[in-house]
């Protein structure tokens, strides 16, 4: 049977496709390129042939986990831009042939939370890592060649030729936006420059200090510089990071293993006469986010997670010091951004000539090569890798 190709019955409506899929039946072990079965959409759902996709930390933090919600075998990948090949029954907001980035984080424009602009968190689809598809408990749209399934990952699985995802993790893009840069909004960019710009609403003048300079921290960087921040601090035990910093609008760098005996936090506080207005926690480190409030200015400093540590990791403070210091200690899941009406806003300012999107791109690859993307971004040597499935 032949790849890419449904199979043919007499009736009209969607069929399976066979197509290949990098498949990661074991954790830390290669991706296996596989030929699969992608069936058709459920109600609701559409089928998406994937043009491009990025890879990215979480993909990586998955591909290594051993304990649950680890899973396997599984299709991961949930950085990408696709077509639509088909859609299942009740979906009216796009059609075959529509260009979509699909969206981890679940925007059903109906529940109160949806509709609301206090929250990005929908009520009706909250996000959680499931092996399953978004409202079909139990159910994948992927199986081998035996018939086996497949399990899905963060309800996109971009890593196939092909993958099925929930209308409310679809957004409708131009076309005529280049497919290697949209990919990088579906996630880690858009994280990033979200948390400046809507979690954290960075006023212009205002001082940052960034922690963690990957890509999530330089697009927190990029966010502040396009809100106005004056004053943006980069920390990192990588020296280099600062030149690649100062793409993004950083204007200070700490080398957080080179501060003698000083913690960080005293360094910025030093630095900015009583600490940063804003402090962002990108790696994933619970001493780290300790760390990021100490360093934030007493009476209206915000503190915001983006890094995922482990889900054991526990936050220790002194009740006393929140009392009194009156700071702001929050999480930002996806930089705060609603999906279908926050992302079209980056996406023309990208346009526009006004976010920076190229620069986070350091390594373009075929899918064959796709297990070179996870040795560049676990050796630190790229900040997005995109993966043409096509070429």
């Amino acid at each position: 049977m032949e790849a890419n190709k449904p199979v043919t019955t007499s009736t009209e409506q969607p069929q399976p496709i066979r197509c290949k899929a990098a498949v990661c039946r074991k954790p830390g072990e290669p991706l296996i390129i596989e030929e699969i079965f992608v069936a058709p959409p459920m109600p609701r759902e559409a089928r998406i042939r994937i043009v491009c996709t990025s890879l990215c930390h979480s993909d990586i933090t998955f591909w290594k986990m051993r304990e649950p919600p680890a899973i396997f075998p599984r299709i991961l990948g949930h950085e990408a831009i696709g077509v639509v090949e088909s859609v299942g029954e009740e979906v009216t907001e796009i059609t075959k042939g529509d260009i979509v980035i699909p969206i981890f984080l679940a925007d059903c424009e109906e529940c109160i939370d949806c509709k609301s602009t206090k929250s990005n968190l929908c009520s009706n689809f909250p996000f959680q890592i499931s092996p399953w598809m978004l409202r079909y408990a139990n159910s994948t749209r992927f199986t081998d060649l035996n018939g086996d399934i497949i399990h899905h990952f963060m309800f996109v699985s971009s890593f196939s030729e092909y993958t099925v995802v929930d209308i409310a993790n679809l957004l409708k893009i131009d076309p005529a936006i280049p497919p290697n840069r949209a990919c990088l909004l579906s996630c880690g960019v858009s994280t990033g420059v979200g948390a400046a710009w809507k979690t954290a609403n960075v006023e212009p003048g205002s001082t940052v200090a960034i922690f963690g300079l990957g890509c999530i921290g330089l697009a927190v960087a990029e966010g502040a510089r396009l809100c106005g921040a004056t004053r943006i601090i980069g920390v990192d035990i990588k020296p280099e990071k600062f030149d690649i910093g100062k793409k993004f609008g950083v204007t200070d760098f700490i080398n957080s293993g080179e501060c003698e005996n000083k913690s960080v936090s005293q360094v910025i506080i030093e630095m900015t006469d009583g600490g940063a207005d804003y402090c962002f926690e990108c790696v994933g480190m619970a001493s780290l986010v300790q760390e990021a409030y100490a360093s934030c200015r007493k009476g209206w400093g915000k503190t915001i997670v983006l890094g995922v540590d482990k889900p054991e990791s526990m936050l220790s403070f002194n009740c006393n010091g929140v009392l009194v210091q009156g700071k702001t200690l929050m999480g930002s899941l996806y930089g705060g951004l609603k999906p279908k009406s926050d992302v079209p806003i980056l996406l023309k300012r990208y346009m526009d000539k006004e976010l920076m999107l190229d620069e986070f791109v350091t390594h373009e690859v075929e899918f064959k090569d796709i297990n070179k993307a996870f040795d560049l971004l676990v050796n630190g040597e790229c900040l997005r890798c995109v993966i043409w499935m096509d070429k």
